[in-house]
């Protein structure tokens, strides 16, 4: 399978929004589910704009074929006693599972962390069932440091997750 990886520009919003809403629909490991993230298209691009020239925000998107196969976000704080951190979500279609594209994006992330926004850590939170992901973050150095039970609630139950940190300079 081809699939290129790629920053999102202004000009994906719309098709980052479907993509979201077809990746919520496939799985309950993330946040938000079928009906994807609740912004409109201009407020995407907006979001996206503000990217553009960062050197301490980044999303990448793999494409197969002009089709966003997966995504990749890196979001650091503006606030001085933050900034050394950024946050990681990472999302793939269900039918590209297990065909690379999650470390092709992990790499592409950690890379513009540790080079880019000169991050000294990269912290993420993954359901604590979600022993695929897990697998994959550990491959790449992530340590669970903690688990929040009852962090999301789906269809009425509680859900825990966990939290990871990647420390860049070890």
């Amino acid at each position: 399978m081809d699939y290129t990886i790629e920053k999102a520009r202004p000009s994906d919003a719309a098709a980052i929004l479907e993509y979201l809403k077809q990746v919520g629909a496939e799985t309950d490991n993330l946040t938000f589910g079928a009906e994807g993230i609740s912004l409109s298209a201009d407020e995407e691009a907006e979001f996206l704009a503000s990217f553009q020239n960062s050197d301490k925000n980044v999303m990448y998107l793999a494409k197969s074929e002009g089709r966003i196969v997966g995504l990749a976000c890196l979001t650091t704080s503006p606030r001085q006693r933050l900034s050394h951190r950024g946050e990681l979500a990472i999302s793939v279609l269900k039918e590209f599972w297990g065909r690379g594209v999650s470390k092709a994006l992990m790499r592409k992330i950690i890379d513009f962390a540790k080079f880019t926004a000169k991050a000294d850590l990269v912290h993420l939170t993954v359901r604590s069932d979600n022993e695929r992901a897990i697998r994959l973050y550990e491959k790449f150095g992530f340590r669970k440091i903690g688990t929040f039970r009852g962090y999301m609630k789906i269809n009425g139950e509680l859900v825990d997750c966990d939290f990871m940190n990647l420390y860049l300079d070890e």
